[in-house]
């Protein structure tokens, strides 16, 4: 971040700044993404986005049959040698209630850890400005891209027998052999990336000093970084 780059002026004492309902917020997110990160920078509401997201996930897990979640669970034992006996009602029963509680603890859990990452990050490692709420407010808010886009995905997910099916940067190399490098590039999703990148708007609205391509450069690496450590434990 170049030191040169001044600080915009801050607004006039006492005026405030009017932070738009959320149903305009989250439609933001889509389609004024620089707008939305600069007004809940400035006011920091993070539950009713978080709220919103979570739900979403929660429908779109739902939505599938817990068949396709023991089928996936069946071939990951005999990939590894064990036998896996036919499922009963009540079992079947059990992973969709699971699948559906998992997929929402995870997503919670993440919110809250990623965001303290960045915040680690940004603030306290490159001297950004920002508070931990401010960070999390804008995850929450670009979390609502891939929450929403996960509930049209549902039926394809049935529709393919693939609980796990997304829209990721492998979807466009049908002709590459499974290998490792074809499973980091499924564990880059395209919905996480555009989320990842209205959250590199944020972090510049957060403190402008911070360049939109440096942010993006820097939250893009952590998105690989993990994508190469999952890929790693991924059948090829």
């Amino acid at each position: 971040m170049s030191e040169t780059e001044t600080t915009p002026e801050a607004a006039p004492a006492g005026e405030e700044t009017h932070l738009p309902a959320l149903p305009r917020r989250l439609f933001d997110a889509f389609l004024s993404p620089g707008k939305m990160t600069r007004e809940v920078a400035a006011d920091p509401r993070w539950m009713g986005a978080l709220v919103v997201s979570l739900a979403l996930l929660v429908l779109s897990t739902s939505l599938i049959p817990p068949e396709l979640f023991a089928e996936a669970q069946r071939r990951a034992a005999l990939e590894r040698g064990i036998d896996v006996p036919v499922l009963t009602e009540r079992a079947l029963q059990t992973i969709r209630i699971a699948s559906i509680v998992g997929s929402g603890l995870a997503f919670t859990i993440f919110s809250f850890f990623f965001s303290g990452v960045y915040t680690l990050i940004f603030a306290f490692i490159l001297g950004d400005e920002g508070r931990y709420k401010q960070y999390l407010a804008i995850f929450a808010h670009a979390s609502i891209i891939p929450a929403l886009i996960s509930v049209p995905l549902a039926p394809m997910r049935v529709a393919t027998g693939d609980a796990q099916f997304s829209l990721n940067l492998a979807s466009f190399l049908l002709f590459l052999p499974d290998s490792y490098f074809l499973n980091v590039l499924r564990m880059m999703d395209l919905t996480q990336i555009w989320s990842t990148l209205v959250i590199a708007l944020g972090a510049r609205a957060i403190d402008p000093r911070r360049s939109f391509m440096s942010a993006a450069g820097i939250l893009l690496g952590i998105q690989l970084a993990v994508a190469l450590v999952v890929a790693r434990f991924l059948p090829t």
